[in-house]
């Protein structure tokens, strides 16, 4: 994850705390809409969530915040987890992870796109 102190004119206090160079909550315009969004590391994971009042961020929306949170070349990933273990505690929210203590496997680039 980047440090994130180049989005500290847009941070809000999650639970009192204004956040640190990797965690924090944030009130950003993407794609000309209002978002909330969540980033937090520890556990052996680096994670940002993003949430609309209204609707489901898009592709592009995701791509924007990758870039916003993540270097060019780390891989971040979206989870379908299995249904025993789905959690959904709001509608419109999408979450970006990337494990710190091993690499995410990427498929081939000849099978990607095709």
């Amino acid at each position: 994850m980047r440090d994130l102190s180049h989005l500290d004119p847009f941070r809000i206090p999650l639970m009192g705390d204004m956040g640190d160079s990797t965690n924090g909550a944030f009130r950003l315009k993407i794609k000309g809409e209002t978002y909330t969004v969540i980033a937090s590391d520890g556990g052996g994971w680096e994670h940002v969530s993003i949430a609309h009042k209204h609707k489901i961020p898009s592709w592009k929306t995701m791509c924007e915040l990758k870039d916003l949170f993540f270097g060019e070349e780390e891989v971040v990933m979206q989870l379908h987890p299995k249904k025993s273990e789905y959690v959904n505690n709001h509608e419109n929210c999408l979450h970006l992870w990337r494990p710190t203590r091993e690499v995410i496997p990427i498929p081939p680039r000849h099978m990607v796109g095709i």
